[in-house]
């Protein structure tokens, strides 16, 4: 007996042996993973084109390669919505916009002015409260885009501090062009359109009561068309003052709940943003952290430091999106250095699509690329919500791996909720999966049957990947007008929209096969697709069961909540000072070596 029980410890040993040259193999560490570091980087309106491991070959993108190289690269990576705002909610959250009130009915679906009264409510629960109650230090830095006040200027009932975050520094809204001098408007030309009509109307209506009332035909109270000229005035002075001053209203950079630069300066503001990282990541090696770098990078206006200035082969954008990538490899340097890396989990990705219409008034091309996907952000169509997915986590997850399987933004929230060992919400639908199953090859199917996407909170298109094909069916129930219409983009208006005489609704849907047609280029039909309707059946349901799982929510981008409200405008001296103030010591910075 003693003979047979030595013989079986002896094949234990062997097999226990075997399979850990396996796992080495593989470089999957076998030991519990639970509680590590957790670094997301988030680019602005990056094409997935744009970088060297999803095929660009002009652009100098190694950091983030070393990325790919060293864990999986995600090929179907799907933002839940095209446009920042609702993007950015869905990815704290891990539930689609429309949820949460963070999908606009409006033709304007993103914050516009740091004095709006919209944002993330306070009852959504983001990834960073629930790992903040597990012991985390949880910092943001860069771009919020998801509001800051509600009743007064200093409420900051939707500011990052009231998200989860114990640590803020970057800007509350987003980088316009009208923030830095020279680069142009986002606002003027729609201002213009918005504007001439109804100044028309005032003045052929005020010039008419004068006229009638000087010859008789009527008698206007001379008062009421004091009144009318008076708030006509004044409404235009207001509009006046505030686009004069967009620059000092609504591009500042905030530490915490200070204001420390109005307006925001671009001199080397990579590399501050970039230095607030790594020291945050410094403050703390010795106890679980959560860090979401969310870069200004690459959405206009357009910057780069004088170290990466021209030094691309794609003018200042290409100069923008390798300066990006030198930050993204000082982070990863400074894991490196504390010997943080293999205990932490990094993911890059992009809020959506490149913009292709940004074009600068020189006529150089603002906008990156997205490859072989059509259209870009704003839009449906892959090119605006396909986007990088890359994660690293070395000796857990497969390193140089590529996975096919639709995943989405929201998949962040249950994923690293669930490594912080703490509890998913209950109370709620959380609409994103645990991708930890798929990085570690333990399954190689996705579980998103179905994907919604919302063009603002209009139902535009849905994915679904059958689990027993390896088609992935696309149909849309609307599309947007191009401007021109042989062009790949709204260029007259400078992004697409979701309604009324912007789009052309399809009836029946038009379907295509993203595994055969990636690109969207011929929409299959009854004759090229035998199971045509029967697809279009099994969607629809799968439209009717989501429908029926949403509930009616306050509009957080109403014309209401989106409007300038003078009284919740922050400012660091006050309005008669323009709200100029300068704070922001610069110190050491780190050493830029571009390459």
């Amino acid at each position: 007996v003693s003979h047979l029980f030595l013989h079986s410890r002896k094949k234990m040993r062997l097999l226990l042996f075997l399979i850990m040259c396996q796992c080495a193999i593989n470089g999957v560490n076998t030991h519990h993973v639970s509680n590590p570091n957790v670094v997301l980087l988030m680019a602005d309106d990056l094409g997935i084109g744009d970088l060297g491991c999803y095929g660009n070959r002009t652009l100098r993108t190694p950091n983030i390669d070393r990325l790919a190289k060293e864990g999986v690269t995600l090929t179907q990576h799907i933002a839940a919505s095209p446009l920042c705002t609702p993007s950015r909610a869905a990815f704290l959250t891990g539930r689609y916009p429309i949820r949460s009130g963070m999908a606009a009915f409006s033709r304007v679906g993103v914050f516009l002015f740091s004095a709006s009264s919209g944002g993330l409510p306070s009852e959504e629960i983001t990834f960073s409260e629930l790992l903040k109650q597990r012991g985390y230090a949880t910092a943001l830095i860069g771009k919020w885009h998801l509001g800051m006040n509600c009743e007064s200027s200093n409420d900051f009932c939707h500011h990052p501090l009231s998200h989860g975050f114990d640590y803020f520094y970057g800007l509350t809204v987003t980088n316009f062009r009208d923030c830095k001098p020279g680069q142009g408007s986002v606002f003027l030309k729609g201002v213009q359109k918005s504007l001439v009509i109804p100044i028309q109307i005032a003045g052929v209506t005020l010039v008419s009561l004068a006229i009638i009332q000087y010859i008789g035909l009527l008698k206007v109270p001379f008062q009421a068309l004091g009144y009318c000229l008076l708030i006509t005035a004044i409404s235009l002075a207001v509009l006046i003052f505030f686009f004069y001053n967009f620059r000092h209203l609504n591009c500042f950079l905030m530490r915490d709940h200070q204001i420390i630069q109005q307006p925001l300066s671009y001199e080397n503001l990579t590399q501050r943003l970039t230095k607030e990282a790594m020291q945050f990541i410094g403050r703390n090696t010795d106890a679980p952290f959560l860090l979401v770098l969310s870069y200004l990078h690459v959405h206009t206006a357009l910057y780069a430091s004088e170290d990466f200035r021209g030094k691309s082969k794609h003018g200042l954008y290409g100069d923008a999106v390798e300066e990006m990538d030198w930050s993204v490899g000082q982070v990863l340097d400074v894991l490196e250095k504390y010997n943080l890396s293999d205990n932490t989990l990094v993911y890059f990705t992009s809020d959506q699509g490149a913009h292709v219409e940004e074009i600068s008034s020189s006529g150089e091309v603002h906008g990156g690329y997205n490859g072989i996907y059509k259209g870009g952000k704003s839009m449906n169509w892959e090119g605006g919500i396909r986007v990088p997915g890359l994660l690293r986590w070395p000796g857990v997850i497969q390193a140089g791996a590529y996975m096919d399987e639709p995943t989405s933004n929201m998949d962040i929230f249950p994923t690293i909720v669930k490594l912080a060992e703490a509890q998913l919400p209950s109370d709620r639908i959380i609409d994103g999966h645990d991708l930890m199953p798929l990085l570690q090859g333990k399954v190689n199917q996705s579980k998103h049957e179905f994907l919604f996407h919302y063009c603002n909170a209009y139902l535009n298109a849905v994915r679904w990947h059958p689990g027993n094909s390896e088609s992935v069916w696309k149909v849309f129930f609307f599309t947007p007008n191009f401007t021109p219409e042989d062009s790949n983009g709204c260029y007259d208006s400078h992004v697409c929209f979701c309604h009324g005489g912007f789009i052309t609704r399809h009836d029946p849907p038009l379907l295509f096969d993203l595994s055969r047609d990636p690109e969207e280029k011929v929409p299959l039909t009854p004759e090229t697709e035998s199971r045509f309707y029967e697809i279009l059946r099994v969607v629809h349901l799968a439209v009717d069961n989501h429908t029926r799982s949403l509930h009616a929510v306050p509009d957080q981008l109403s014309w209401d909540n989106l409007l300038w409200k003078p009284w919740l405008q922050p400012c660091c001296s006050s309005l008669f000072r323009s709200c100029y103030c300068d704070y922001d010591s610069e110190g050491s910075l780190p050493e830029v070596h571009s390459g």
